[in-house]
């Protein structure tokens, strides 16, 4: 058994199984991991989400930012940017299937035995994996609540507040996560994110640093996140790996061997 991790696919499905043909991936004895933005932006985000569902156990996916987008416009329509390519998905006869497959998925994930943890944005160096799985567990059991849902969905967009801080309760305390886990770059060595800068790591906003520069608190624990493609992959800082390669952008598609720490790649003509 092998276990690949494959950075922001965003409906690019034939670069995705090209990388999968290339190392032979085998669903009955392999696993795939995702960083998430499994959609939007590319030309295929209906047959991505019905692929890597139909791969079941051997699919492993965390939220990006462009999958909750889906789930809150799949909700209210008015939700649907210009850039969006969501409208094939949004109309698919098995659209309640994939939306339901895609809320039950969790924002992050950890294996002890491979000693990788992934969310979409990273791990903030303020929180321990631990806390990042607890708190991401808060906002999983919202999704899964047919009750809870429609609230979080209108509530989720917005930038505050921008530092967390336990006593944080209602939408504060859940868009704080949110936007942890899905659309952190740049931030304070006290948490407090910055939202406007999203260029490379030479844009670097006084008073802040690209998160994965900060001491972390399980430096032991390799994490994998996507989210960044303007770092091009590189972190300069050992035992974190970024995989968004900016495939949607006309760049390349990257497939990660958590086993040899190989990389994969598949360029993109979008």
């Amino acid at each position: 058994m092998t276990t690949y991790a494959v950075g922001d696919i965003q409906g690019c499905l034939k670069p995705l199984q090209c990388l999968l043909a290339e190392v032979d991936f085998n669903p009955s004895k392999d696993v795939l991991w995702s960083v998430g933005d499994m959609v939007n932006r590319g030309p295929d985000s209906l047959a991505t989400l019905r692929y890597l569902k139909q791969l079941d156990n051997a699919c492993i996916a965390v939220l990006g930012n462009h999958d909750l987008h889906l789930l809150a416009a799949s909700r209210n329509g008015s939700r649907v940017r210009k850039s969006d390519t969501l409208k094939p998905l949004l109309k698919a006869d098995d659209r309640d299937s994939l939306l339901d497959w895609l809320r039950r998925r969790p924002l992050a994930h950890f294996d002890a035995e491979l000693g990788f943890v992934m969310s979409h944005a990273g791990i903030p160096p303020i929180w321990t994996v631990q806390q990042t799985l607890e708190l991401a567990g808060e906002v999983e059991r919202v999704l899964r609540s047919d009750k809870r849902l429609p609230d979080y969905l209108d509530e989720m967009y917005g930038n505050e507040p921008a530092r967390w801080k336990p006593g944080l309760k209602g939408i504060d305390r859940l868009r704080a996560i949110t936007n942890y886990l899905t659309r952190m770059r740049f931030c304070k060595p006290d948490g407090t994110l910055e939202f406007k800068s999203k260029e490379g790591l030479d844009t670097t906003p006084k008073g802040f640093a690209p998160w994965f520069r900060y001491p972390r608190k399980d430096p032991n624990i390799q994490i994998i996140f996507g989210h960044w493609a303007a770092i091009e992959g590189r972190t300069g800082t050992q035992g974190v790996h970024a995989l968004d390669t900016g495939c949607v952008w006309g760049s390349r598609m990257t497939l990660m061997n958590l086993d040899t720490h190989e990389l994969h790649h598949c360029d993109c003509d979008h």
